[in-house]
């Protein structure tokens, strides 16, 4: 029945609609044909600005232009300050290396496309800009994931360029040809794919602002080939050579040179190169004033300092001058190391469980609650906590489970304490407790003193290695942290003389960021000495780089502590599994690989303890002297970071 009356009063709606044409002097097929007529128009419309004819109409395509697409990449990278693109050759992105030689950017070529992605990690760290790296199509990019999504977890502003096969054979077997985009969508703030040369400029531009934006990261661009040669080399390879005959051949033909024309229309009108507006997210003035509130009434404040605290705008120094004016006991990680300098009164190194479980106040100034914190286990509920971080999703990890914050800010870790402290006005934590804390600090870094005199069964004790290089190296060193076991070791011992002067991986846990930190650390700062911290282990990712420290006259010094083994995963895999299996490695001759790759490498053994720190002098005056130094120590065994975690 419900059918039948849907059926009538359709029926009658379609009379009543036919009645009402007829008494306007209109046939209903005349209005069907008048319909279909403006659709058709619609779809031709439509169909003209997709294939950008109309584009075409009012902006020239240069056809006689020796000018590429390499040109407009390197146009905006200058105007942004960038001074340094990381690169593994390949043909695809040809024209951004030349372009970028040309307008005073060094291309810094590497071993491995994961190094090139490093290095730029380590600049955007160092400079306060975007780091750029740029590696061909298809394998050229899946090379750099790891290092890409490390990045992104260190909160790195970031530039991938990579090169893609032609607009028109994407998608038909064309060489290196895969679907990029979906790889990394995943892992980059912003990703896009650029398909006109008009494109390129205010692609790149709102890339690089994105980077830099909210929570900095990567961001990604592919450039297909035709994007990037002239027109003349274009039309060679993509133009119609033997078009088809008949309807179909000239559709093709037309399809293809339109095609073409469209990509090289307006590609060489003057656009606005100079960088976009950066948003910054910051705490509001009540937010402010309710830590201010918090933070005065304190006895016993801690604050714990993540990486995101010396990123910009806030000068480092300025951060350092503020928290020595509250006087508060601080506890740093990632790049916040060093940030107080090699002895300051505030900065404790060790017993943080302790000291977090008698803390009154806690400020995670971009620190997480992630494994690092135990999931926030460590924090005492009875504490009041202040949490700020730009990222959301980080400011309240695993707040449903084991902890609470008493506020919780989306802003600038920096720029906050800033303002926090001109909002105490003098105000300085109770003397007594940081003094008792490093009181505490003194107690444990004699213990492990102590450590390192105990001799090992076999080869030199790491921890005295550690100690003795720490002595002698240089006040303006950076240390590169990559390996597991024996950094970790170095973590505790080794103190970074200041500011964003040391480099590890992050959350992800990384290993081979080595090569690629050094080289990136040393270009930054070629007066300073650069020290890779290696473990035999990750050694391996990253030693060819040595002839890139050679090539590129960027002389680093790399401490590696050779156990012959993978010793964070061996201390847990044997006693729990009872088996050493994949953990052995050899006593190899590193040395001698540092050797053939330019440097010069030595071989540190027990009978040379008495020569240990001389041979690290030999190995610093040849640093300063250009060549790249590999201190190959064999190291014993000890129970210095037993129960440390693996997984």
């Amino acid at each position: 029945q419900l059918q039948q009356k849907n059926r009538t009063h359709s029926s009658d709606s379609i009379s009543s609609l036919t009645s009402y044409y007829w008494k306007c002097g209109h046939s209903p097929l005349g209005s069907l044909l008048g319909c279909s007529a403006a659709v058709a128009m619609g779809v031709l419309v439509f169909s003209a600005y997709k294939l950008g004819v109309l584009y075409q109409l009012f902006h020239k395509t240069e056809t006689n232009s020796p000018r590429h697409g390499g040109e407009s990449v390197a146009a905006v990278l200058r105007a942004h300050g960038v001074k340094y693109v990381f690169t593994l050759v390949g043909g695809h992105i040809s024209p951004i290396l030349v372009a970028c030689e040309k307008v005073g950017i060094r291309v810094v070529d590497t071993r491995h496309e994961a190094t090139a992605v490093f290095a730029a990690d380590a600049v955007a760290r160092l400079s306060g800009t975007v780091g750029v790296a740029a590696v061909t199509a298809g394998p050229g990019l899946t090379n750099t994931v790891t290092a890409v999504k490390n990045a992104q977890m260190a909160e790195s502003p970031l530039l991938l360029i990579g090169g893609a096969a032609g607009t028109l054979l994407q998608g038909r077997g064309a060489l290196q040809d895969i679907d990029q985009m979906s790889l990394f969508k995943p892992l980059c703030k912003f990703c896009a794919s650029i398909r006109t040369i008009r494109e390129i400029v205010p692609t790149v531009r709102k890339a690089l602002a994105v980077a830099q934006s909210g929570t900095p990261g990567p961001v990604f661009i592919e450039f297909p080939i035709d994007t990037l040669y002239a027109f003349h080399l274009v039309s060679k390879e993509f133009g119609v050579k033997n078009p088809p005959k008949g309807l179909m051949g000239k559709v093709v033909s037309w399809y293809l040179n339109n095609h073409l024309m469209n990509v090289f229309a307006g590609a060489w009108e003057t656009r606005d190169v100079s960088p976009l507006p950066v948003d910054i997210p910051q705490a509001t003035d009540h937010q402010v004033q309710k830590c201010i509130e918090l933070v005065s009434r304190a006895k016993k404040p801690v604050i714990l300092l993540g990486s995101q605290a010396t990123l910009p705008p806030t000068p480092a120094d300025d951060i350092r001058k503020t928290l020595e004016d509250l006087g508060i006991p601080c506890f740093l990680g990632g790049m916040s190391r060093g940030l107080l300098g090699k002895d300051s009164p505030i900065h404790i190194r060790q017993n943080r469980r302790d000291a977090l479980k008698e803390a009154d106040v806690v400020l995670l100034a971009g620190t997480v609650c992630d494994f690092r914190l135990s999931y926030g286990s460590v924090l005492n509920r009875r504490s009041k906590i202040i949490a700020i971080n730009r990222d959301r999703t980080q400011l309240l990890k695993n707040s449903d489970m084991f902890w609470k914050p008493t506020v919780a800010i989306q802003g600038d870790a920096g720029s906050f304490l800033v303002r926090l402290s001109k909002g105490l006005k003098g105000h300085r934590c109770p003397e007594e407790w940081p003094q008792r804390l490093k009181a505490g600090d003194v107690t444990k870094e004699n213990v492990n003193r102590a450590k390192a005199e105990e001799k090992t069964e076999h080869h030199l004790n790491p921890l005295k290695v550690l100690h003795r290089v720490d002595e002698l190296m240089a006040e303006d060193s950076i240390i590169v942290a990559d390996g597991g076991d024996f950094v970790g070791s170095a973590a505790y011992i080794m103190r970074p003389r200041g500011p964003m002067r040391w480099l590890d991986p992050g959350a992800f846990g990384t290993l081979g960021v080595g090569g690629g930190f050094a080289l990136g650390a040393k270009l930054c700062r070629p007066e300073s000495e650069v020290w890779i911290v290696y473990g035999d282990g990750s050694l391996g990712y990253s030693v060819a780089e040595f002839d890139t420290f050679t090539r590129h006259k960027t002389p680093v010094i790399c401490v590696v502590g050779n156990d012959a083994c993978w010793s964070q995963i061996s201390r847990e895999q044997v006693p729990i599994l009872g088996s050493n299996v994949a953990c052995g490695l050899a006593f190899t001759d590193y040395h001698v690989v540092a050797d053939g790759y330019g440097g010069k490498g030595y071989l540190v053994r027990r009978e040379d303890e008495d020569r240990l720190s001389d041979i690290i002098r030999e190995a610093q005056r040849e640093t300063q002297e250009g060549k790249a130094t590999l201190l190959n120590v064999l190291i014993g065994k000890t129970n210095f970071r037993e129960g440390s975690i693996s997984v």
